[in-house]
């Protein structure tokens, strides 16, 4: 059997830092939807735009960001940006007391991620040969997700303790950013000078690298735009559950669910994808997403509610790091930030029409046509993505 290489300590780093503001940010949003729609009496449809401009605003700002890491042949100082802005933002939604207060501080939580998120993927890839470049991404995401386990887990326990003070709950959030800062700042180490020097490129994405990045990057782009549109938010599935009996405080559970299958199933996708099953990986996830939506649409109790959570956790893990592997896979070196922000650009489109249409069919038809919807859309997408050249 063929050793396989341990992988850099930049990879492990990133990864616990990933961890470490998950925790705070998934604690903080298993809390705010029941609290907006239930406390401040926002609308689903409202809650569908909010989610969607808080999370296309974090995709959106990362094609600058990649663009500009490469320009500068440095990641760490945006990674560090993006990482203490989100931190700085936490206490924000504790304070807030209207619908737009807390709408600000989601968004402003978001554009620390979207200014993180395209140099951080681009310095994985960066520290990484191409044989580990799945397993490093499918090891900073499952360690990403295990924060994803533990916010909500621990959002429950505060609430219980608490006697369901939420905003009590949410001053907890603004402690692991704080621990993610300092171990950027004080441990995360750039890859050598020559490296860094040979992902320079211009701070602007000419047309020529545009065309470049079209036929490189292109079909995976258009299939992470597909699986973005398809997928609900996790806000919905929270309102979902507390429309099957779920109380506010036990709701948080499904996440925990949720992001357990997530975690387990992020590095064997990576180390898959590392053997070559990438276009297995990636139609699997698409069935999986189509499964969960219709176990979601016609759920009348929480059993089968709790299965689609499974399933929906299955297709995170078999398509989230796969995508950000391939693309570091494809995308030339000069570009590499450019094209991970281009990526999560296009992803940002498709993930706030999402947003606002599953939003209006959940309002003006029912929970299960907008979970219908979205399991007719995950299998469009099955051809689709069969037949793009770049993953057979």
């Amino acid at each position: 059997m063929r050793h396989r290489p341990s992988l850099p300590r930049t990879v492990w780093i990133l990864g616990f830092v990933s961890l470490a503001t998950d925790l705070g940010s998934e604690l903080a949003h298993s809390l705010l939807p029941l609290y907006l729609v239930g406390t401040l009496g926002a609308s689903p449809l409202l809650l569908g735009w909010i989610e969607g401009l808080a999370e296309a605003t974090a995709l959106s700002l990362k094609v600058f960001a990649g663009t500009l890491s490469d320009a500068l042949g440095k990641r760490k100082p945006l990674i560090v940006c993006g990482y203490g802005l989100s931190t700085l933002a936490k206490p924000l939604f504790p304070l807030a007391s209207t619908v737009a207060l807390v709408a600000g501080a989601r968004v402003l939580d978001r554009v620390g991620k979207g200014i993180r998120g395209a140099p951080r993927d681009a310095l994985l890839a960066d520290a990484t040969k191409e044989a580990q470049r799945g397993a490093a991404y499918g090891l900073r995401q499952a360690l990403d997700t295990i924060g994803a386990v533990l916010g909500p887990l621990l959002a429950l326990l505060l609430m219980l303790a608490l006697g369901g003070d939420a905003r009590a709950a949410l001053w907890v959030a603004c402690i692991p950013g704080l621990f993610a800062v300092a171990l950027l700042v004080f441990a995360l180490r750039e890859p050598s000078e020559r490296r860094a020097r040979a992902a320079k490129g211009p701070f602007a994405p000419t047309r020529e690298n545009l065309r470049v990045l079209r036929r490189t990057i292109g079909p995976v782009v258009l299939l992470g735009a597909l699986l973005h549109f398809a997928r609900s938010t996790e806000a919905f599935l929270l309102l979902r559950a507390g429309e099957l009996g779920a109380s506010g405080t036990l709701a948080p559970l499904f996440l925990v669910e949720m992001s357990l299958v997530y975690a387990l199933a992020a590095y064997p996708a990576g180390v898959l994808f590392d053997r070559g099953a990438k276009r297995g990986a990636l139609l699997a996830s698409l069935v999986a997403l189509a499964a969960a939506h219709l176990c979601h649409a016609l759920a009348d109790e929480l059993l089968l509610f709790a299965l689609g959570v499974a399933l929906y956790g299955l297709h995170l893990g078999l398509s989230q790091g796969v995508l950000a592997a391939w693309i570091a896979q494809l995308a030339p070196l000069p570009l590499r930030g450019t094209a991970f922000g281009v990526f999560h650009l296009v992803g940002a489109g498709a993930l706030l029409a999402s947003g606002a249409s599953f939003g209006w069919a959940w309002q003006s038809l029912s929970p299960s046509a907008a979970f219908g919807l979205g399991a007719l859309a995950a299998l469009l997408a099955l051809p689709l993505a069969h037949r793009i050249p770049s993953i057979r």
